[in-house]
């Protein structure tokens, strides 16, 4: 490594060689190092100049003046315009004859005095915080429910199917299809469901969207009648109800699915009292380890699961050069979330089924 003391020898060496002709380069290659290795060198010897960019401030000519400012906060807080926004008056200002400033300069100016917030009589828009997070250990501690439409013959014209849906099992269990949306439909299906699975007070808390239907008053006495504890999603986010957007994808994209409207309630209703058949006892529910909804839900899952793994333990024993690790995973699912808070839902695991246990197909 060459010291200060070479350093300082061979630039003097260099400045006798410049003043006598030589060139820089060539010298350098003589003395084997490069020519910006020698101008390193000669910067480290003096200081390097600031960057007087950095301590340039420059006007802009055409700023506003402060007694345009004060302008401006005048106009936008006068009474006329105190309620609209720089994009309602200054339009307003341009038809009068009367230019002020830019419509950006408004808003610049207005927000930094902190007086660019909400305007209007109307209530200021409101922050919607996620619906509580669910857990569902067993059947029929949370129903999801929602209504879909059915296309009819008159055009415009639809049906609606109120599609009542146990989160744990996926099991349907209750529906009806009606000629209007309403919240006495509602209630009568939720009190017969309660009825016919002999629901105890404070036992089910049943999840919707924030319909009509769904907070009517009919449907709230109902509920507090049976001791069942509504909850709702945020209006206007699908995604607080998967379960029950997920079933009406299955309903409508059923291969038997009619292409053309119905034409009468009772067409309806037959064609979903056999879908609601086949989907609770034949389907086998990619969610819930493809057992059917019907099974899980009568507590038949855990048998049917095992005999599934044993049967795969005695097809690994008769072939195990065929099995480079462990057989299909069989393991019962477990409990069931609804809205769950992040650190409540649990890591992602590869899997060689269909990744989105919400999506049934």
């Amino acid at each position: 490594m060459i010291s200060l003391s070479e350093r300082k020898q061979i630039l003097g060496w260099m400045d006798e060689a410049a003043a006598q002709g030589a060139r820089r380069h060539k010298a350098c290659e003589l003395l084997g190092i490069r020519l910006r290795t020698l101008q390193r060198w000669r910067q480290g010897e003096s200081p390097v100049p600031p960057d007087r960019r950095t301590q340039r401030k420059v006007v802009a000519p055409h700023k506003l003046t402060e007694h345009e400012h004060a302008q401006m906060l005048a106009v936008a807080n006068s009474a006329e315009f105190a309620s609209l926004s720089p994009s309602q008056f200054v339009p307003i200002l341009a038809e009068r004859g009367d230019y002020i400033a830019s419509e950006s300069s408004f808003y610049r100016l207005l927000r930094q005095t902190r007086q660019l917030n909400h305007r209007q009589a109307s209530r200021p828009a409101q922050a919607r915080h996620k619906p509580e997070a669910l857990c569902a250990t067993a059947p029929n501690p949370i129903y999801s429910w929602d209504i879909t439409y059915l296309k009819t013959v008159p055009v415009g014209m639809f049906f609606y199917l109120y599609l009542v849906l146990d989160i744990y099992s996926r099991k349907i269990v209750g529906w009806c299809v009606q000629p209007t949306e309403s919240s006495d439909y509602a209630a009568a299906l939720i009190a017969e469901i309660a009825q016919r699975e002999g629901l105890c007070p404070d036992q089910l808390v049943l999840h919707s969207d924030n319909g009509a239907p769904m907070k009517g008053a009919t449907l709230l006495a109902t509920l507090h009648s049976l001791g069942i504890t509504p909850s709702f999603s945020r209006p206007a986010v699908s995604n607080d109800n998967p379960y029950s957007e997920s079933l009406f994808r299955t309903t409508k994209y059923r291969p038997d699915y009619p292409t053309a409207p119905f034409a009468n309630l009772e067409q309806a209703r037959d064609w979903v009292a056999q879908f609601v058949q086949w989907y609770n006892q034949h389907h086998r529910h990619s969610a819930i380890r493809f057992v059917t909804p019907a099974q899980r839900h009568d507590g038949l899952e855990a048998l049917i699961l095992k005999q599934r793994q044993d049967t795969y333990e005695k097809a690994r024993a008769r072939h195990p050069q065929r099995w480079s690790g462990h057989t299909r995973n069989w393991e019962p699912v477990g409990d069931v979330l609804l809205n769950p808070d992040r650190h409540l839902q649990p890591p992602p695991q590869p899997s060689k089924e269909i990744a989105n246990p919400l999506i049934d197909y």
